[in-house]
């Protein structure tokens, strides 16, 4: 009898918490119907360490197959249309309407959740939150009636639903952002920009190649070729900085301006702590204190003693060397601000770079000297107007076209990145209508020439305005 009951409890035991393979790694798991056959600790859970050189791997463009149901896709379209009106209402021929849909107006809220199969190398993640994201590179894709339409991933969006799924992962990343290389006919801007910035000692969000298949109910779709970006907030913070635990703002809206009378803590997110926003508000009193003009070198100790300017201007030199005009100064986002916990003042970091390398729309790139930038982008103008500052700027700016952005170096990183992805843009798995910008192959590929022309333009600019 007690032999009976040892060998009922091992029983129990072995199919209520599942039996492991040879190599201790993969477990089956159950929740309700859900099952995840492909789950490993080292592929999907959360005590795994980001991989870098798998997610974001240099020398391959990734495939990503992922499944939506139609039902699903439809709620996708259907908020989608609720908020902006209808697909292709400005150009629809181009790609053809998905299911239903309607577009006019632009909202401010983020389109809405649906959980699809997500698959990579033969193994599957489940019910992996995933939605359109994006503010221009949304809305014109979607108005134009293109399906490359850029979108964020969120590994376990859904763990509430799901328990089999909590804290999953993919390769050590909560989330990953999609983007759709808008307005770039080259299809490597945003990955080059962010590679530039970090040789040059900014720190910036990982970037790499894949391509994407999208089934939503009529089979694998070839959406074309997208940039994989690290999200800020979940990866990045702790493996540049390391630690996650300051306050790490998204600033959009007038009040990212920073000028004077417009502070408002709606303009700026914290993306990691809440109920907090006592240095970014310093900051803002501080750039605007009329200390500035009576007592300069007291101005420049206190905001020195909450915003890393020294690591901005160097910032600024490389920014505004590549012309990358859709960020602050022309536009009230794309950048992010973090309490650096090591050094207790904020830093800056870039973000969204792909218009990069360009003279740009909306007046254009700033000039290299600032002059037309006015009280409105203090961060800007009243940081340059101080001598010391404007020092320190300019040496930054010799420092970059000397040590990182030379014609060879950044040619070669151009050229490399161009050839990578070139069969998958205009080649054997080439993009289509409907699931590109591009007009014809010829557009990508004399993308490279107007890239390096670009390189020479720039350190001819920048030699130019330093011999002044």
């Amino acid at each position: 009898m007690l032999r009976t009951i040892i060998l009922t409890i091992i029983l129990v035991s072995y199919f209520s918490f599942g039996c492991s393979e040879e190599n201790n790694d993969t477990l089956v798991q159950t929740s309700g119907s859900l099952e995840t056959p492909d789950w490993s600790d080292f592929t999907h859970a959360k005590g795994t360490d980001p991989q870098y050189d798998i997610v974001f791997n240099q020398n391959e463009v990734l495939r990503f197959d992922i499944v939506i149901t139609p039902d699903d896709w439809q709620t996708m379209v259907d908020d989608m249309t609720a908020n902006y009106g209808a697909f292709g209402s400005n150009g629809g021929s181009i790609g053809g309407p998905p299911p239903g849909g309607n577009m006019t107006l632009e909202s401010s809220d983020n389109p809405v959740f649906v959980p699809c199969s997500f698959n990579f190398n033969n193994i599957e993640w489940y019910k992996v939150g995933i939605r359109f994201k994006g503010n221009s590179s949304l809305r014109d894709s979607w108005q134009r009636g293109i399906y490359k339409i850029p979108f964020k991933l969120d590994f376990d969006e859904f763990e509430d639903e799901y328990e089999a799924i909590n804290n999953q992962r993919f390769y050590g990343f909560k989330q990953l952002s999609l983007s759709n290389g808008f307005n770039d006919p080259s299809l490597i801007r945003e990955k080059m920009a962010t590679d530039i910035f970090r040789e040059a000692g900014i720190k910036a969000a990982r970037t790499s190649f894949c391509r994407i298949y999208l089934d939503y109910g009529e089979g694998p779709v070839y959406f074309g070729v997208y940039t994989i970006v690290e999200v800020i907030d979940d990866t990045m913070l702790d493996s540049q900085f390391g630690s996650d635990d300051g306050n790490c703002y998204k600033p959009e809206g007038i009040g990212a301006s920073f000028a004077q009378n417009t502070f408002n803590e709606a303009y700026f997110e914290n993306k990691t702590n809440d109920g907090d926003w006592s240095d970014v508000y310093a900051l803002y009193n501080i750039v605007n204190s009329s200390t500035r003009q009576t007592d300069p070198a007291a101005w420049r100790q206190e905001l020195e003693s909450v915003f890393d300017v020294d690591y901005y201007l160097k910032y600024l030199a490389v920014n505004t060397t590549i012309q990358n005009w859709d960020t602050y100064g022309n536009m009230t986002h794309n950048y992010y601000l973090y309490n650096d916990p090591s050094t207790s003042k904020l830093t800056w970091i870039p973000w969204d770079n792909n218009e990069a390398f360009q003279q740009g729309k909306m007046g254009g790139a700033l000039s290299l000297s600032f002059d037309e930038v006015n009280s409105g982008w203090p961060l800007i103008r009243y940081i340059i107007d101080d001598e010391n500052y404007e020092t320190k700027y300019k040496s930054y700016l010799n420092e970059f076209i000397s040590n990182v952005y030379t014609t060879a170096n950044i040619n070669s990183k151009f050229e490399t990145a161009h050839q990578l992805i070139s069969n998958y843009v205009a080649g054997s798995e080439s993009e289509s209508r409907g699931y590109t910008f591009l007009n014809s192959s010829v557009e990508f590929f004399s993308s490279l020439n107007e890239l390096n022309n670009h390189t020479s333009e720039r350190i001819n600019a920048v030699n130019s305005y330093l011999n002044q």
